[in-house]
């Protein structure tokens, strides 16, 4: 982890934990997508077609410490089902399998290739052609839904409606349904009773975590200002879910993605450290260099390739959130925050510990850490770290960022859920 802490609160991040799917310079066309679509077992990272891990995927070095600093806090294993192996096979890369408080029951993805390898890196015994079949097997107590960004919210819906406990993959809502989508949703999760979370790797980055213990410890005091980054070239040419022929491919759901629409990594960098909410935004944009965006079957009608908001806190402060798909030198996740006080060095800002077995996994060693928080957060009956009001405010602060760019900055107002 880089950073000065001494009277500046500073993070960035080590370029070891670079952002998902970052997209590979010198492929193009559909040539890349077999490449990345290679057998990948549970414990193998996905790689793209010159044998490369794909960044975001990279072995992270763990925190040193011994096995016995973690202590179970049950003996009972919850009945999980996982759905979705797509591009960078995310079903099996969180540890549900390797967990000692979690069954893998039941694996489920549209393709039934891929849905016989997801079951197969992580020991499910029962697979289901679809999501929504899989959802109605009454032994299940818990989803984690890794499938397509546009079925997250729909999918989640549903899940709860049966009675249970959801995970879900980034963003909590989407697109231009994702205003409706929030009300729905924060509905379906108030009134089911269950826990929701939404599975953000910048939350357990080490610097975002440690930044997090120290204003909770109340060692920063106000954030004067925050700064949150996601830089991931290519995004909107990348291979994505295809509903037309059920593949992945170049006419996904990323084709021309909207960055703004997917801001979780970057928003996470406030919203993570405070637990606080953003409440108004102004955005710009800037029209991006890759053709697809200027096709006239353009699916979102978005020119963007970078966009960059402002943003209001509720605390009184003011953030600098960007996401692009278009600058060749940059990538990762990475943020800054500045309090009214110094960083506190006495203060132990580490990782919680990880049961044995379960490693922190890619982005920056976040993939366990989510796991075992959702999981502890069903057996302690707790909020998860980062429950519906954070996901749906990581969320919709950026959705309105975009319609706020569309608008030439005009300032907004969010959406708010607690």
């Amino acid at each position: 982890m880089k950073g000065n802490f001494n009277g500046r609160e500073e993070v960035t991040k080590d370029d070891g934990s670079f952002s998902r799917r970052r997209f590979l310079n010198g492929f193009g066309g559909s040539g890349i997508f077999a490449g990345m679509m290679g057998a990948a077992g549970a414990d193998e990272p996905p790689r793209d077609q010159r044998g490369k891990v794909i960044p975001g995927f990279e072995k992270t070095k763990q925190e040193p410490r011994v096995v016995t600093d973690w202590h179970p806090v049950s003996e009972r294993k919850i009945k999980v089902g996982i759905a979705g192996y797509g591009l960078c096979k995310f079903g099996a890369a969180f540890y549900y399998q390797n967990h000692p408080n979690v069954e893998v029951v039941a694996a489920t993805d549209l393709d039934p290739q891929r849905c016989a390898a997801l079951a197969k890196a992580v020991g499910a015994k029962k697979t289901y052609p679809s999501c929504e079949e899989m959802i109605q097997d009454q032994s299940l107590e818990a989803i984690y839904i890794a499938t397509d960004a546009p079925s997250h919210a729909r999918l989640a819906i549903m899940a709860l409606e049966h009675d249970k406990h959801v995970c879900s993959a980034v963003p909590a809502v989407f697109g231009f349904q994702a205003v409706d989508e929030a009300e729905r949703l924060f509905r379906a999760v108030q009134q089911s009773g269950m826990k929701y979370m939404m599975n953000e790797t910048s939350t357990f980055h080490a610097d975002l975590y440690a930044k997090r213990v120290q204003y909770q410890s109340g060692a920063l005091g106000k954030i004067i200002y925050s700064e949150g980054e996601y830089w991931h070239d290519g995004v909107g040419v990348l291979g994505s879910y295809n509903p037309k022929n059920g593949r992945i491919d170049e006419f996904g759901w990323r084709r021309a993605l909207p960055p703004m629409w997917y801001p979780t990594h970057a928003t996470a960098y406030y919203v993570s450290v405070t637990g606080g909410r953003f409440t108004e935004v102004s955005g710009l944009g800037t029209e991006s260099a890759y053709p697809v965006y200027r096709e006239a079957e353009n699916q979102y009608e978005n020119l963007f390739g970078t966009e960059i908001a402002m943003l209001k806190t509720k605390e009184g402060g003011i953030s600098r959130m960007g996401v692009s798909w278009d600058m060749k030198d940059a990538h990762g996740e990475q943020g800054r925050v500045y309090g009214q006080k110094s960083h506190d060095q006495k203060i132990d800002g580490s990782r919680p510990p990880l049961p044995m077995g379960v490693e922190g996994g890619g982005h920056g060693g976040s993939h366990g850490q989510l796991t075992n928080d959702f999981i502890e957060s069903i057996l302690l009956d707790r909020r998860p770290i980062v429950d519906i009001g954070d996901a749906l405010n990581m969320t919709l602060s950026g959705v309105i960022a975009h319609q706020s760019a569309l608008k030439g900055g005009e300032w907004m107002r969010i959406p708010q859920y607690d």
